[in-house]
């Protein structure tokens, strides 16, 4: 209160009693004795603090001296109950601050606006039509979730010279693009995104340091520049502000840094991140080792781009779309090389970038929907739990609430203390929440760089988003859980509270707030059922999971990549490396055996083809998963032969042969495809080369060869778009067991194996013990050899399994904890219901221990309540746990969403705990003394 309303006041109650005084004086004036005299001038000038209150209303505003006056009380109720408080305080904490900690990653991945300079006036272009045409290339690299916004660079140049009157601006991009970075030293790995010279200036991007990419970089021909991002530029660079003007090396290119973008810039997309910029024009000298053939610059048949457009001021999203599509069916059906028909309606459709631009988010958004659903659960029982404490304190309060009524106070301004109360604990729960969700966050993110290998690939930062949305929940809260009590408390009967004892009312005034008790408990087992039972069938996920025999053996082996195709190296020279290199590595000690492979067994990446059997119907082709592997594979992965034989040195050099007859081959074949009429396409001789040697495995020979032998058997290439004449095909030299390959979950796929002639290599070498501290020799070996052949992607085959489980894990690590917690909590409600009921019922159970009762009547008394509760959640959890699991089939393996072991044992374990909740109160019970009961209160 201020000094001035504090001497308003004191002035106030000054004049009363003047007056009061003056009017007691002219009494006795009047033969009035002393005390008859005050008294009659008392009540001749009415309520003293009625008309003090009246005055204060029309000084100031009374709501605000009322709720100054509740706060003040409930501090000093704080500080009476310093445990109850807490308490309150901490169960409070928990759920607020899983609430908060969940939606800050929620807000990182899926709410963030994009760092760019009035981001609703930016669209992203994507396409569709009722067929998909030949491409000459097609890339993605997964920034639209669902439509497909891979375009051409022709129709990108044709939109900015044609639709000036909808675009003020057009911009493309594509990547990021893994590339050898050299300029620091040895070579790195680094990420590269392509982009047009119009993309920083669409964007609105500034810089940090230099200039940006403009359009004069981005022709073919022009010296290559690059831009740094900030993160890369301070990891790698070191801050060092004289970076402009170095020379690098990009692969094999040379390159110019010209800036550095500005630190606010971290992506387009949600979850993408690279380390630098680069001109679509450099596509031409910095290619992916996949890019090997094609006019990715003047071919509109080559879709790799994502086009991005800045809408002119009042032009809507529907006129701007009409003019792309329109554009985009004259450049594709009517254009120098054709790709559909009027039949296929091929259309352009825009979106804002914000949802267009999804990335990874999609594919993150189920796990983070369940656990924002499991921790509102949490949320739940946390208020449940709360209201259940305050129930049993508004017990004790129940004389205070009465006085209170009785000298005037109404039903509204006690519910008002009491919620001032509830959101004073709330937000002290809240402000505390804070600080545990930002310890939350931080391990949620860790484990998800754990997971990843790599940097949370979002950006985290605490916005205005997340301070209303804890807010309201903070708000939310201390309602909830303080409604129900301040209402039960301001309905007390007044005669029976001020004349007896708690204990000692009849029992229908107090049956209704048992009853209310017991229903918050059943809410909590029941919600804590849902959560545990949720919990338990993702643990049962993930050890099915980890049970799974992959096929190989995955214990001592150590992976690592090298990319020799983007340092410029020819299937000749990739050959003698990998004989070298494995050569060096088996030497090493420790060693036992050395191979290496395409892809990595469960790295997440899978190659495949299609295939023509023989005797099959000419368009009739099969789906295969393909892997290059080298000499000894079998060996080091221990993956058993079945029958045939391995690979040997003979079959490398034949399948580089024949590898390289058939490039020649569709070399010129794409040069005369390009001569020839349309209608008339060429036609091509055999390739006169041996069919490429293949291993298969258990599957594929049981499906494509059943009853048969496969030894010896000739598998076709596929006959659809054949434009090389008829090649050789594959030969089966031996049958293999079958192995998981991208992932543990993917059923196993008919799969060859071929020699490794011309790939990036992935070496896996195993070990007699732990590989982890050969990895310092593995990077001196490598770089004795090639300072140029950075490693990437270091993992044991053992870390490869828990990367590609990762989902998996982090979900059973925060669902295992949501679970543990409603369980804990769900505990404390069962024992603060059982305390408040042993001490409402002191007398009763002093009259029956008086009266003979033995403690085993007591105890079965006390634990009869709670099997009764217990009973009740368990048949209502139940019932939603097996309405709410049906939604998590998706990401459940080998366990069904109804698994009645999984909800047995989460029962029984509930038990356990609801007896371990009620034995202290029980005791007390049972040691009740007679004497001192009924003597109680």
């Amino acid at each position: 209160m201020s000094r001035d309303r504090k001497r308003l006041l004191s002035d106030l109650e000054s004049d009363i009693r003047d007056h009061i005084e003056i009017e007691t004086q002219d009494n006795i004036a009047r033969g009035m004795s002393p005390e008859e005299a005050r008294y009659a001038a008392v009540r001749k000038f009415g309520n003293v603090t009625r008309v003090m209150e009246d005055t204060r209303e029309v000084w100031a505003i009374r709501w605000f001296d009322h709720l100054v006056q509740d706060l003040r009380f409930a501090l000093r109720g704080i500080r009476k109950s310093p445990l109850f408080a807490t308490v309150v305080v901490l169960t409070l904490a928990l759920g607020i601050g899983a609430n908060t900690a969940i939606f800050t990653i929620i807000d990182a991945v899926m709410l963030r606006a994009i760092p760019v300079s009035d981001p609703q006036h930016l669209v992203v272009f994507s396409w569709k039509a009722h067929r998909v045409p030949d491409f000459a290339g097609h890339s993605s690299f997964g920034d639209c979730h669902g439509p497909d916004c891979s375009l051409s660079v022709p129709y990108y140049q044709a939109v900015r010279k044609q639709a000036r009157d909808s675009f003020s601006d057009v911009a493309a991009f594509s990547g990021p693009l893994p590339v050898n970075f050299s300029g620091t030293g040895p070579a790195t790995r680094a990420q590269g995104t392509y982009v047009s010279g119009e993309f920083f200036s669409t964007l609105g991007v500034s810089m940090f340091l230099g200039r940006p990419l403009g359009p004069s970089d981005d022709i073919p021909g022009a010296p290559a520049a690059i831009v740094l991002d900030y993160s890369y530029w301070h990891r790698a660079f070191a801050d060092d502000p004289t970076v402009l003007g170095r020379a690098v090396r990009i692969n094999d290119t040379p390159a110019t840094i010209v800036g550095v973008a500005g630190p606010r810039f971290t992506n387009l997309t949600p979850g993408k991140f690279q380390d630098f910029y680069m001109p679509l024009a450099l596509v031409t000298r910095v290619r992916s080792e996949w890019w090997t053939n094609g006019d990715r610059l003047f071919d509109p048949s080559a879709f790799w781009i994502v086009v991005i457009g800045r809408l002119q001021p009042g032009v809507s999203i529907a006129h701007a779309q009409a003019t792309a599509s329109t554009i985009f069916r004259n450049e594709s059906i009517h254009g120098e090389k054709p790709l559909f028909t009027e039949a296929d309606d091929p259309t352009v459709n825009l979106a804002l970038v914000q949802k267009g631009l999804g990335g990874e988010s999609a594919e993150i958004a189920p796990i983070l929907y369940i656990m924002m659903a499991a921790v509102g659960i949490v949320l739940l029982i946390t208020c449940a739990n709360v209201a259940g404490l305050m129930l049993a304190r508004s017990a004790r309060r129940q004389k205070e609430m009465a006085l209170r009524i009785a000298i005037g106070a109404g039903p509204g301004r006690i519910v008002r203390q009491l919620l001032v109360e509830s959101l004073l604990l709330s937000t002290l729960g809240g402000s505390l929440g804070v600080l545990l969700s930002l310890w939350g966050v931080r391990a949620i993110t860790h484990f998800f760089a754990a997971g990843l290998n790599d940097n949370f690939p979002y950006v985290i930062e605490s916005n205005w988003r997340v301070l209303a949305f804890t807010f309201a929940v903070t708000l939310a809260t201390g309602i909830l859980f303080g409604l129900a009590p301040a209402r039960r408390a301001s309905r007390v009967d007044v005669n029976p509270a001020l004349k007896e004892s708690p204990s000692a009312l009849p029992r229908t005034s107090i049956g209704k707030r048992l009853r209310l008790g017991d229903v918050l408990v059943v809410a909590q087992v029941a919600f804590s059922i849902v959560i545990a039972v949720g919990a338990g069938l993702l643990v049962r996920t993930l050890q099915n999971l980890r049970n799974i025999d992959p096929g190989f053996n995955t214990e001592n082996v150590l992976l690592f990549g090298v990319n020799p195709v983007l340092a410029g190296y020819d299937s000749a020279k990739i050959m003698q490396l990998c004989a070298t290199l494995q050569q060096r590595f088996a030497a090493m000690p420790g060693v036992v055996s050395v191979s290496y492979s395409g892809d990595a067994f469960l790295s997440g990446s899978r190659s495949g083809t299609n295939v023509h059997l023989e005797g099959a119907a000419p368009d009739k082709n099969e789906l295969v998963d393909t892997m290059t592997v080298g000499l000894d594979f079998l060996s080091t992965m221990k993956i058993p032969l079945l029958s045939g034989r391995a690979f040997v040195a003979q079959d490398f050099a034949s399948a580089a042969a024949t590898g390289a007859a058939d490039k020649s081959a569709r070399d010129a074949a794409e040069a005369a495809a390009k001569k020839a009429a349309p209608a008339k396409p060429p036609q091509f001789p055999p390739i006169n080369a041996a069919p490429t040697p293949v291993l298969v495995n258990r599957t594929l020979a049981n499906q494509f060869f059943p009853g048969q032998n496969p030894i010896g058997m000739h598998i076709g290439p596929s006959d659809h778009n054949r434009i090389t004449g008829l090649e050789p095909g594959y030969l089966v030299i031996g049958v293999i067991g079958d192995t998981k390959y991208s992932d543990l979950r993917r059923e196993i796929k008919p799969t060859m194996y071929q020699p490794l002639t011309n790939n990036s290599l992935h070496f896996e070498l195993r070990t007699a013990a732990n590989p982890v501290p050969l990895i310092p020799a593995v990077r001196e070996i490598v770089a004795g050899v090639d300072r140029n052949l950075p490693l990437f992607e270091v993992v044991t085959q053992s870390e490869q399994v828990d990367h590609i489980l990762f989902g998996e894990r982090l979900v059973v690590r925060v669902s295992g904890f949501f679970g543990l917690l409603t369980l804990a909590l769900a505990c404390f409600g069962l024992y603060g219901l059982l305390s408040y009921e042993v001490a409402w019922r002191t007398r009763e159970l002093g009259i029956r221990m008086a009266l003979g009762a033995q403690p085993r009547d007591i105890l079965r008394l006390v634990i009869r309540q709670v099997i009764v509760i217990v009973a009740i959640g368990l048949i209502a959890g139940i019932g939603a746990a097996l309405g709410i699991t049906r939604f998590m089939s998706e990401i459940l393996y080998n366990v069904r969403p109804n698994d009645p072991a999984t909800i047995a044992g989460v029962s029984a374990l509930l038990a356990v705990v609801a007896l371990a909740a009620c034995y202290l109160p029980a005791r007390r019970a049972i040691h009740t003394d007679p004497i001192v009961a009924l003597r109680h209160e």
